[in-house]
């Protein structure tokens, strides 16, 4: 595999999207600690109906999905041998590690008596029939390993080369376990709502196909946010940096596969199933992404029944866009003082040293 090299972004650290997005942080921190102080009735309007709301329906379902990037590529680059996309892997672990970050923390929060957190992890406690256990133990292993894969990228800005030739060493173990886990908790997100049963509106609800949906799902978002980051990367940089446009379109057909799978298994089960004349019902709306699939299994399709009902306070709303502004502000951060991205001209170093190599044809 060609190594890429990357350097630091560099310029100003206070730039206008941080001070655009510094006081959304702001607001989600001083709410997050009203929640943990005043109790979880105090930021948020969930009830005995509605247990998860948009903490777990956007914050986690959503969030981690498009956290994907770097689990995605990683299939990509490592498992399928595709080095050409190498250079998008720092960026994509990056909003990765950030987006599984808070997720976990969006549980944190939900949980009612957040203090029994710790029971978690003493395997006394342990219940491993729940989906939920098996969930929260491969998010949190899989945190703790995207931060070794990311940790290269500290020990060179601080020159520690004989940590990461260490490192280096188990670095193929921690790649493989990288891309073992999501696959596993990911396929899981969708075996949540299976539990649910009637609960969950039929058009949505499959006891089949949940598990496979949402990690085609995954895939899906993982490989369209890297297009979608890497996009806005480009058009910030104002072409100083890199051209990565032909890995972007790459990129975009791999997710048009995945999508036109997914919808052949997403209608083929409804066809299966005689379904379709859910399709006609007033109020439903159909498919408009991964991310609104998600969010419809378990939360728009979603009637506990009772007259319960659930729309999310502004302190919910609040606090999920203070996650999403603290992602950006510290990406911004982190890609200007860091070795992130790919160093002016190494994208197409490795093609162009193949092009040199190629026989000329002589007219």
């Amino acid at each position: 595999m060609t190594a890429h090299k990357a350097s630091p972004l560099g310029g100003r650290l206070v730039s206008w999207p941080v001070m655009l997005l510094a006081p959304l942080a702001v607001i989600c921190g001083v709410l997050i600690l009203r929640r943990l102080i005043f109790g979880i009735g105090a930021v948020a309007a969930l009830n005995g109906g509605y247990p998860w709301g948009l903490w777990i329906a956007f914050d986690l379902l959503v969030g981690t999905g498009f956290a994907c990037g770097g689990w995605a590529l990683a299939w990509a680059v490592y498992v399928f041998n595709r080095g050409e996309y190498h250079p998008l892997v720092r960026p994509a672990l990056l909003a990765s590690l950030f987006g599984y970050s808070l997720g976990g923390l969006s549980i944190t929060i939900d949980v009612g008596r957040y203090w029994n957190l710790p029971y978690f992890y003493i395997p006394g406690f342990f219940n491993t029939n729940s989906v939920l256990f098996e969930t929260a133990v491969c998010m949190t292993i899989y945190i703790g390993v995207m931060a070794l894969e990311f940790a290269p990228v500290v020990f060179e800005r601080f020159g520690w080369k004989k940590a990461l030739k260490h490192l280096n060493k188990v670095m193929f173990f921690i790649i493989s376990l990288g891309a073992l886990l999501p696959t596993m908790h990911q396929s899981s997100m969708g075996s949540l709502m299976i539990s649910a049963g009637y609960k969950v509106h039929p058009l949505w609800q499959s006891y089949e196909l949940l598990p496979l949906l949402s990690l085609l799902t995954a895939f899906i978002m993982g490989f369209s946010i890297v297009t979608f980051e890497g996009s806005l990367v480009q058009a910030g940089l104002k072409g100083r940096g890199p051209n990565e446009r032909s890995l972007f379109t790459k990129l975009s057909a791999i997710t048009q596969v995945l999508l036109v799978l997914f919808l052949v298994l997403r209608f083929g089960e409804l066809l299966w199933h005689n379904k379709t004349g859910y399709l006609f019902v007033g109020g439903l709306s159909m498919l408009f992404g991964a991310a609104l699939w998600r969010l419809s299994y378990s939360l728009l399709a979603f009637n506990p029944g009772g007259g319960y009902h659930y729309f999310p306070a502004a302190q919910e709303v609040l606090i999920s866009m203070g996650f999403v502004a603290i992602e950006v502000c510290a990406y911004i951060l982190l890609i200007r003082l860091l070795p992130v991205l790919p160093a002016l001209g190494s994208v197409h170093k490795n093609y162009q040293a193949e092009v040199k190599h190629e026989p000329t044809h002589h007219h």
